[in-house]
């Protein structure tokens, strides 16, 4: 899984010139899924994304996590996270996973966030075209890959 977190003071996405979630104070996760992903893989970033400590403290810090705040979250699906750029112009994307697995395990990531967040999560819906819109909070922008975890 790869997913590009955001830090935001708001942010949402509309379908269909409807807006279908908006979230304040927190977190953007765009999160795309490969073939070799599995429920570790959830675990490990679900944990990372609640936990991660990238908001600021009384000292201006970035020492609070989302809990700690009490922030939401904005989740959409991305497959072309997992885009091949090395040959040619046209982006690959042979090991994104496919639709009829991909939307399994965004479900899963979707619920296993739920138990932490609650109604705190929001999310997009997967495969549909959205627009999604952001105020970049710092601005702060971090990248995980659960096969490179550095």
């Amino acid at each position: 899984m790869r997913a590009v977190v955001q830090r935001v003071s708001e942010a949402s996405v509309t379908i269909a010139s409807a807006v279908h979630a908006t979230v304040g104070t927190g977190l953007l996760v765009l999160l795309g899924i490969e073939t070799a992903d599995q429920q570790e893989d959830i675990d490990w970033l679900a944990s990372k994304i609640v936990q991660l400590r990238i908001f600021n403290d009384e000292n201006g810090q970035l020492n609070r996590s989302l809990q700690e705040i009490s922030g939401e979250v904005l989740l959409i699906s991305q497959f072309t996270l997992h885009a091949a750029t090395k040959k040619g112009n046209r982006p690959s994307f042979i090991k994104a996973a496919r639709p009829e697995q991909a939307v399994l395990l965004y479900e899963q990531m979707i619920a296993r966030l739920r138990m932490e967040l609650g109604p705190r999560l929001k999310t997009g819906v997967f495969g549909a075209d959205m627009k999604v819109s952001l105020c970049n909070d710092g601005p702060v922008t971090i990248w995980f890959d659960t096969k490179q975890k550095e």
